[in-house]
């Protein structure tokens, strides 16, 4: 895991810098600085849009009794749209404008619900359950869950 993301903070930024530079070989510096400037703005102002309009569906679903998960899904990956539309690069904006279409969206939530399937149990009224350790998901599944609820007492003559 710690060599992915050694790659990842290693390469990408590095695919970043050779497509800039090679942006404004093709057109000129000022268009290239122009056109970060430019996502970062627009990419900022959408992800503002859309983050409070998100939160608004949050607190309509919690006062209506309804679990919010797949809004707050949505509330982290527009998050996630938001820092790389801040970061300057043409892959980073790509994809943080792709987080931001609700398709697009969708798409990749319905990826990331498959994947952490084994990871995450919902049990009780929407409460998410999330699993430590080094087990394995087939192994969790034959694990018995028992809820406990407990409360002590004191008993005042005993003082």
């Amino acid at each position: 895991m710690l060599f992915r993301l050694m790659l990842l903070f290693t390469i990408v930024p590095f695919a970043e810098l050779v497509l800039l530079l090679w942006l404004s070989d093709v057109t000129s510096w000022q268009f290239t600085v122009l056109l970060v400037l430019v996502t970062g703005v627009v990419g900022a102002w959408l992800t503002r849009l859309q983050g409070w309009q998100t939160w608004q569906k949050i607190q309509r679903q919690l006062s209506s009794g309804e679990a919010p998960a797949g809004t707050l899904v949505d509330a982290l990956l527009i998050f996630v749209a938001g820092a790389l539309l801040l970061t300057p690069g043409i892959l980073t904006d790509a994809v943080g404008f792709s987080l931001l279409i609700p398709p697009a969206r969708a798409v990749i939530k319905k990826w990331l619900s498959v994947k952490f399937r084994g990871s995450v149990m919902m049990s009780g009224q929407g409460a998410a359950q999330f699993w430590a350790g080094t087990q394995n998901s087939q192994n969790r599944h034959n694990e018995q869950i028992i809820e406990v609820q407990a409360t002590h007492k004191t008993d005042s003559n005993n003082d």
